[in-house]
């Protein structure tokens, strides 16, 4: 077996998943979601126990590109990540109804295929095959099943669709030009070839430009309210949780490593702008009158953060930036799934018409605020693990980065708490609150117990991580 299974095991259940029929889809889907967790734990002890299980096999002979994946502790800790999250995120919507469901978690599974296959590919043509087929399940799902008016709607999904693509387009011409330099784009061929300075700062630019916009970093960043915002509450998860990490996972996996004389020589500028990115993120948040776009912002804030501990190219500030990476998936997608519920139960998505729901239901309040804390990155949660080493790496690289970036802590709680005390506490609201059902419940208490569980006991992912991110550093350092 080699970790080829579970991109095949996706993409069955893309096919089954339709072929299933409106009322056994979403069943079907959880199904293979949840089988592809299986087989990404079994994938997990198999690397553990020193079996190879990646794969390399000839795709086109001329020009030389291969179907290659390679499996080590990174690929595996996002492959975990994005197989875990799809199988909380189709399951978070059982309590809402789709019109053409097949259609709808079988485009979710497809996108789960796809992301995963970016976060294995070990040939740039592959990974760029995949980087682009996950954008298309996207568009469609927030396109379709999005929420308000549809002519508004459709440009703001049109504009992330724009957006995206031209910047993937700056990455296909880099990688183009790497082919034509080295003759293979095998990512262990592209690490050991030697660009000129000047032909790395236009690789690492091009690359920027691709991943800023999926991250997103500012000023790369202004389809993202919108977006969040119109895109079905399943939509948005898949975005924030899991589809932005693509960004991220390739500055570390791609771009670093690839052009690192140009990392080194320009590392305060992109540190700078992702910093900026945590203090706009911030501000805006706290002006915020809508819930999913407050937590858009949240969510910009943060990853600015992980962003800016990358390019610091320290151990400390890449493994940083993974474990926030997996923290910040899955207390955003609490997040956004908290907005959904009371969605389902207020009709709306205005903070001011919102409040007393705590009277109402104290045990939603509860775990909705154990959430909201972990975003703010109380000690013993899991964001607490990855800020601190990421806040760490950048007290290293320069005292005041990590005094700007710090402010995400501070003005973290007052957006926060401010839009807790607006919408959980006071007096009861005139509309009612239904008790949040079992299958609700469950979604929070997953969710809360992966916080607090590495908040308390972060060593098996970071054991799981480190040695691959080790060898980053390495090929970094190599110039």
């Amino acid at each position: 077996m080699n970790v080829s299974f579970i991109l095949i095991l996706l993409l069955f259940g893309a096919i089954a998943t339709y072929f299933a029929g409106d009322k056994l889809a979403k069943s079907v889907a959880l199904i293979f979601s949840l089988a592809s967790v299986a087989g990404s734990i079994y994938i997990l002890n198999l690397h553990m126990a020193g079996v190879d299980i990646d794969f390399k096999e000839v795709w086109i002979s001329n020009p030389n590109l291969f179907i290659a994946l390679k499996v080590d502790g990174l690929s595996i800790a996002m492959m975990l990540l994005t197989t875990a999250l799809t199988s909380i995120i189709i399951f978070s919507s059982f309590g809402n109804q789709y019109n053409n469901s097949k259609n709808f978690y079988a485009l979710i599974l497809f996108m789960s295929f796809a992301m995963v296959g970016t976060f294995l590919s070990a040939d740039a043509f592959l990974y760029y095959i995949f980087w682009e087929l996950s954008l298309i399940p996207i568009y469609f799902i927030a396109l379709l099943w999005g929420n308000g008016d549809a002519e508004e709607r459709k440009r703001a999904i049109i504009k992330f669709f724009i957006y995206t693509l031209a910047g993937s387009l700056f990455m296909l011409v880099a990688f183009i030009y790497l082919f034509k330099k080295a003759g293979s784009l095998l990512i262990g061929d592209l690490y050991a070839f030697p660009l000129s300075g000047q032909e790395q700062f236009w690789i690492f630019l091009a690359l920027f430009l691709a991943y800023a916009i999926k991250i997103p970093i500012i000023p790369f960043h202004s389809w993202q309210a919108n977006t969040y915002q119109k895109a079905p509450a399943v939509g948005t998860m898949l975005l924030s949780g899991i589809m932005l990490k693509m960004g991220l996972y390739s500055v570390i996996r791609w771009q670093l490593p690839i052009a690192p004389m140009a990392a080194k020589m320009y590392m305060d500028i992109f540190i700078g702008l992702s910093v900026a990115g945590v203090v706009y993120g911030s501000i805006v948040a706290l002006k915020q009158r809508n819930i999913k776009k407050l937590l858009a912002y949240s969510s910009l804030a943060h990853v600015g953060l992980i962003a800016a501990g990358a390019y610091t190219l320290t151990l400390d500030g890449l493994r940083g930036a993974v474990l926030q990476m997996i923290a910040h998936g899955f207390v955003v997608v609490g997040l956004f799934f908290a907005a959904e519920v009371i969605e389902r139960r207020f009709n709306t998505q205005e903070i001011s018409e919102m409040g007393g729901i705590r009277i109402q239901d104290n045990k939603f309040a509860s775990m909705f605020m154990i959430v909201m804390l972990a975003s703010v990155a109380l000690p013993s949660t899991f964001n607490f693990v990855g800020e601190f080493t990421l806040l760490y790496s950048l007290y290293n690289s320069g005292i005041w980065f990590a005094v700007i970036a710090g402010t995400t802590i501070i003005l973290g709680a007052v957006y926060m708490l401010k839009m807790f005390q607006h919408v959980m506490l006071g007096e009861a609201n005139a509309k009612v609150f239904k008790t949040i059902t079992v299958q609700e419940t469950v979604v929070f208490v997953i969710i809360i117990a992966v916080l607090l569980f590495f908040g308390l006991y972060p060593k098996p992912i970071n054991d799981l991580i480190t040695p691959a991110l080790q060898e980053i550093v390495t090929k970094i350092n190599r110039q």
